[in-house]
């Protein structure tokens, strides 16, 4: 048997290990288009402070990454923030300010989170009262209905008002996408779950959660080793040269493999199927290679512009538009480093969020150029990755730290910034015009004016998060009874589909559709 791994982001970098683990004696190649492994993690230090052009941090849950982090031994780099920390416990919003919205709040607001700030925040006048209202309200679910919106399920429960400045700005930050398109059942299932579980009400369901707590499920099926205990306490946590440790481990255990091999700079033109036990691969403009198994971590619909039918593999005609159902998302990153002491610039806490506006987002876009989707204060969580930060305690570096870290997000539905080719690195007192612009507005986001940073870093991420639309589930399903021969009666292909089309867009989710694979074939 050999098999061959397309595309080396997080997704296929873990199926290809697990496949190396599982399948020794099998010859493993993966494909990747890049000179870089790694996909949309990408960490840099510059002037003694990391940044981050993809994910940042982890939450302690995704049982899929502590593995890996066990079985590659990274522990030692590891770099956790306690629940107890004010990066855990202080989050924003900032609301534009709007005549319209019957609630009238406007700026940045922090979201409460003891007992006495739900008592005193502004945002108690729409909190309260909406899951009062949301916990006494019979189940209004459409009858028949297996998937709906995040806005649509937050509306019918909670209200539009609610769905618009708690709801969109969560699916900003995470799947940088408008909530009115996303499948909550697919990004958010646990929440689907919680009305079931509240016979029609979410509030009911997560109190019942919290009363009858479902005991844990064994951690057998994962290689864990003391991480559970590690992460006992922890909010999120990162490793000390960033994100990357984690693809760059992945990258050099795969290398010291004798049955794997790494091939970068080799886009896949085609891929065919010339016998029931055999593909033939083009790449690199026209070198072939033969395989027995395939493994795509690319989007289905790149898949869908190289798999080539043949008498061997003939997908029925709705295969086309399961693939391309899904948009994907682009984002652009700036991280930008001010010479100070964060508590100059920002509130002390993890960061903000941005809801949707109540025009359009070209309508705000036309307006106000930036379209912001909400900000990291990244020196909060993450000053022991900076130098000087790993001896201070985040109070000590929020008020006398060296340097003050942050991310900004742009795009998403929004658009990608007009000035996203304009607006690239640099260093020093020159500011060029988009940059000023931006500083512009963030500086109204946080009710203070910046100073000029130091340094900044963009990255211009395309399409690089999918937005599941409503039926993604059933329509993933059904793609793989097409492409994989998954179901009964069916034959299987040699195919598997793997990576954030399908599966899931965290980490952890792309980790655990890797691998997934390795146990699939």
């Amino acid at each position: 048997m050999s098999i061959t791994v397309i595309g080396a982001g997080l997704s296929g970098l873990s199926s290809a290990f697990h496949l190396s683990r599982r399948f020794p004696n099998s010859r493993i190649v993966v494909l990747e288009r890049q000179a870089k492994l790694g996909g949309w993690v990408n960490s840099t230090r510059t002037n003694q402070v990391l940044l981050e052009g993809g994910p940042r941090t982890l939450r302690p849950n995704g049982k899929s990454v502590l593995e890996l982090i066990n079985l590659l031994n990274l522990q030692d780099q590891l770099v956790t923030v306690q629940k107890s920390a004010p990066a855990a416990k202080a989050r924003y919003l900032y609301i534009p300010p709007s005549s319209s919205s019957p609630f009238a709040l406007q700026g940045l607001q922090k979201i409460p989170a003891t007992p006495k700030e739900f008592l005193t925040s502004p945002l108690t006048r729409l909190l309260i009262p909406s899951i009062l209202r949301e916990a006494f309200t019979t189940s209004n679910r459409p009858k028949g209905a297996t998937d709906e919106s995040f806005d649509a399920l937050f509306s019918r429960r909670f209200g539009a008002e609610f769905a618009r400045i708690f709801g969109s700005a969560l699916v900003h930050g995470i799947y940088a996408s408008d909530s009115r398109k996303l499948s909550v059942k697919s990004a958010f299932p646990s929440i689907w779950q919680l009305e079931d579980a509240g016979r029609g009400s979410i509030t009911r369901g997560a109190v019942k959660e919290m009363l009858f707590k479902s005991k844990p499920k064994p951690e057998d099926e994962y290689n864990l080793g003391d991480l559970p205990k590690l992460m006992q306490g922890v909010s999120v946590y990162s490793f000390k040269n960033g994100m990357q440790t984690l693809t760059d481990a992945l990258h050099a255990a795969l290398v010291r493999q004798p049955n794997v091999t790494i091939i970068p700079n080799a886009p896949v033109n085609s891929i065919s199927k010339i016998q029931p036990d055999t593909f033939q691969i083009t790449h690199s403009g026209s070198q072939t290679h033969y395989t027995t198994h395939l493994v795509s971590s690319i989007p289905p619909q790149s898949l869908k512009h190289i798999l080539r039918p043949s008498p061997y593999l003939s997908l029925p005609p709705h295969t086309t538009p399961l693939m391309l159902a899904n948009p994907q998302s682009s984002v652009q990153v700036v991280n930008l480093v001010f010479p100070c002491a964060p508590k100059h610039i920002h509130p002390q806490g993890f960061g903000y969020l941005v809801p949707r506006p109540l025009e359009d987002y070209s309508s705000w876009t036309t307006k106000h150029k930036h379209g912001v989707l909400g900000m990291v204060f990244d020196s909060c969580s993450l000053h022991a990755q900076d130098a000087g930060g790993d001896n201070m305690t985040p109070e000590e570096y929020y008020d006398n730290g060296k340097w003050t870290k942050v991310t900004v997000m742009l795009g998403g539905p929004y658009g990608f910034p007009s000035s996203g080719s304009a607006l690239s690195d640099g260093t020093g007192d020159v500011l060029p015009r988009e940059l000023e612009g931006l500083l512009d507005t963030l500086s109204v986001h946080l009710g203070r004016p910046l100073p000029k940073p130091v340094q900044w870093k963009v990255w211009n991420n395309y399409e690089c998060i999918p937005t599941l639309l409503p039926g993604h589930l059933e329509r993933v399903e059904e793609l793989r009874r097409c492409v994989e021969g998954r179901g009964k009666g069916k034959e299987r292909t040699g195919i598997t589909l793997v990576g954030a089309g399908v599966d899931g867009v965290s980490v952890p989710d792309v980790v655990k559709s890797g691998r997934r694979a390795a146990y699939a074939l």
